[in-house]
């Protein structure tokens, strides 16, 4: 199937910004076909040590999705969206979310969050 116009899009999603703790997403539509892989951006800055990040999927007239977490420790994923097509790797400043093999069903809004790591619960 020939597929024109899959987009992305993409916000900052934070719950407090305090002090140095910040997410920024690029903002606008990443337009790719099926089979492509999609490359969506995140980049942080925080005083905390042991940070976790997490990524997030919204289709319309739904709720966030949990798709992953990534920390110094760790890395899971839920078990919808599997590492073969779902991944990211924890970088300095950075936790880009891999999507390989689009399908239509991937469009929608996808959020990049950052949480103190000792102040969640255990996935």
């Amino acid at each position: 199937m020939d597929l024109t116009g899959l987009s992305f899009w993409m916000f900052c999603s934070s719950t407090e910004c305090k002090g140095e703790e910040k997410v920024t997403q690029p903002p606008g539509d990443v337009i790719l076909t099926q089979g492509q892989t999609a490359t969506l951006n995140c980049t942080f800055s925080t005083t905390y040590s042991d940070r976790a990040l997490f990524w997030y999927k919204q289709e319309v007239n739904s709720y966030p999705k949990f798709i992953l977490r990534r920390s110094r420790s760790s890395a899971d994923n839920s078990p919808e969206f599997v590492k073969d097509r779902f991944d990211a790797e924890l970088k300095d400043s950075s936790v880009p979310l891999m999507i390989q093999d689009l399908h239509v069903c991937d469009s929608a809004v996808y959020y990049c969050a950052l949480r103190k790591k000792s102040e969640f619960p255990t996935v």
